[in-house]
């Protein structure tokens, strides 16, 4: 048998959900044939010695800004960046324009996809007031990862902050509804504060944690009264985590590298707007919070929110800046740089990036090192040391706010359905990434 493997990953320590554990990993029609020592085989050889094996990283929260805003990004340099990151699928959000809202806007994504996505890839549908009624059917689209719900106003124009469109919202559908949770009211009610010109610094002040606390509290109670599971984005503050710890049979958790990272007021000191992002980058009481949900269990996933902005339009002055930083080809070698410094165990890291966020959305055949399961894989070297550049960043906005940055782990190859798409920074072969597959869609 072992020799109609079409590839062996030969040598690496590989992360599996027994362990981590000294083995090969044979791979035949795109997925895992077999692990174990597999011993000499005429297969194409990948050697992983001295290398670490894990499952393929799902980030599920980027957004490629294709259609309509391509001049920041596209989904073939967005996810060109993801593979060069160790990112083997990503799921892409609704706020493009014209917004995903539709059957016919959801296809024509699926479509310029096709022979162009580096990755394997679904994207949401955003929910509205047009469509709240309609979402049950359209969940259920081949290519959908969900459904995003805006409650506070963002990049883009999707927002629904009217409690009887939430709640059609969360009545229609079964599949989990993915939130950005700031309150609307209380934006527009603060905006003052900021109107004609402030420092940058004044953005997690006019989105204080009341903001986000007040939405993820209506929120929860909207979805406990529907039945609807709920997962809760880029969450901030140390209220809601204690909040959503208590609602875990409802809603699940996503936390950014960036919130685990970057703290204020240093990062706009030293950054201006390239820190501005929504919800906002606040003090290190929060980050520290965001760091014992990480290690208590209450986070569920690490997603990107890779959001580029032109450099020209981050330039802008405050609150004109538009929110969002770049974070798909960083996010890997962003958290093993925190494994490294013993923040995050490995198998942590694993579950966050990719057992997590196929549970969350139930994503077939994904997130985990087992035979049958697709041979997406993330090889790294746990202990190379290497500088983040805006020179790698492969986005077409050309810039990360970790320029400079030294780094211990870094993606050595990204290997998607068998095939080695990237290998040592650089990509190999054409695009050929294809829809997510979702257990209940």
């Amino acid at each position: 048998m072992s020799d109609s493997f079409d590839l062996l990953l030969k040598g690496g320590q590989v992360v599996t959900p027994g362990g981590i554990l000294a083995a090969d990993i044979g791979l035949r029609d795109g997925r895992i044939a077999a692990i174990g020592a597999l011993g000499d085989t005429v297969a194409e050889i990948f050697d992983a010695g001295g290398l670490t094996v894990l499952p393929g990283v799902i980030d599920s929260q980027v957004h490629l800004r294709e259609p309509g805003l391509e001049y920041k990004e596209d989904l073939a340099t967005g996810t060109a960046a993801a593979a060069l990151g160790g990112v083997t699928a990503v799921c892409e959000m609704p706020n493009t324009k014209p917004s995903t809202t539709s059957e016919a806007a959801l296809a024509d994504k699926l479509d310029r996809a096709r022979g162009r996505a580096w990755v394997d890839h679904a994207f949401f549908i955003g929910a509205s007031a047009d469509n709240a009624d309609d979402l049950g059917r359209l969940e259920r689209l081949p290519g959908c990862a969900g459904v995003k719900l805006f409650m506070g106003s963002s990049t883009g124009t999707l927002l629904v902050d009217d409690e009887a469109v939430l709640a059609r919202v969360l009545a229609n559908g079964r599949r989990r509804v993915a939130v950005h949770a700031e309150d609307e009211t209380r934006l527009r009610e603060r905006r003052a504060m900021v109107d004609g010109g402030a420092p940058v610094a004044m953005h997690p002040v006019w989105r204080d944690e009341e903001t986000a606390l007040l939405a993820t509290r209506r929120l929860l109670r909207l979805a406990r009264t529907a039945g609807r599971r709920v997962h809760v984005l880029h969450v901030t503050t140390a209220q809601e985590m204690a909040l959503l710890a208590n609602h875990k049979d409802l809603a699940t958790v996503e936390v950014t590298p960036q919130h685990l990272t970057l703290a204020a007021p240093e990062c706009y000191e030293r950054l201006g707007s390239l820190a501005q992002m929504n919800p906002p980058i606040r003090g290190e009481e929060h980050r520290q919070a965001l760091w014992r949900a990480v290690e208590q269990g209450v986070v569920d996933v690490l997603g990107s929110d890779h959001a580029p902005h032109t450099l020209e339009e981050k330039a802008k002055p405050y609150p004109e800046s538009p929110s969002g930083m770049t974070g798909v080809q960083t996010m890997v070698p962003l958290l093993l740089d925190h494994v490294a410094a013993g923040r995050l165990s490995l198998q942590r890291f694993v579950d966050l990036t990719s057992a997590g966020p196929a549970r969350t959305y139930g994503i077939a055949g994904k997130g985990r090192i087992a035979v049958g399961y697709d041979a997406d894989f993330t090889v790294v070297d746990l202990k190379a040391r290497r500088r983040i550049s805006n020179l790698w960043i492969t986005s077409k906005c050309g810039w990360t706010p970790y320029d400079g940055m030294q780094v211990t782990g870094w993606p050595l190859a990204t290997i998607i359905g068998g095939r080695v798409v990237m290998r040592e920074d650089s990509l190999l072969g054409e695009p050929g990434g294809k829809p997510l597959v979702f257990f209940s869609a």
